[in-house]
């Protein structure tokens, strides 16, 4: 493998996941349209970003610990997909497609882990 792979495998599924919870924080905004008081739409904004904080905190596990972020992504799919009520094929693309698209890399990383943390740790 390349170092090229090796960075690749390393630093794709963490950007993404950082790219991912963006995304999916953005949802969230959706609470400062209605006609309730400012505290309670904070609240709710709040209370919307659960699944961004589940999201952060899998990510910060799956940094050193790879596998973890496989089962995060994958499992943020299988909870969706037990939520989603006959989903636009929008939302199977980027809800649960990709966050699978990040768990396989994830898993993938994890994997090739001796391999990617050997070279990455070594001066060139």
């Amino acid at each position: 493998m390349t170092q090229a792979q090796k960075s690749f495998l390393f630093w794709t599924p963490r950007v993404f996941s950082i790219l991912f919870i963006l995304f999916v924080s953005i949802f969230a905004l959706d609470v400062f349209s209605g006609v309730e008081t400012i505290w309670k739409q904070i609240l709710g904004f709040l209370i919307h970003l659960i699944p961004s904080y589940a999201l952060i905190i899998g990510l910060i596990i799956a940094w050193r610990v790879e596998w973890f972020g496989a089962l995060t992504y994958i499992g943020f799919s299988v909870w969706y997909i037990s939520l989603a009520n006959q989903p636009h094929w929008s939302v199977i693309l980027l809800l649960i497609g990709l966050p699978i698209v990040i768990g396989l890399i994830w898993l993938v990383g994890w994997i090739y882990r001796e391999e990617i943390r050997g070279s990455l740790n070594k001066p060139e």
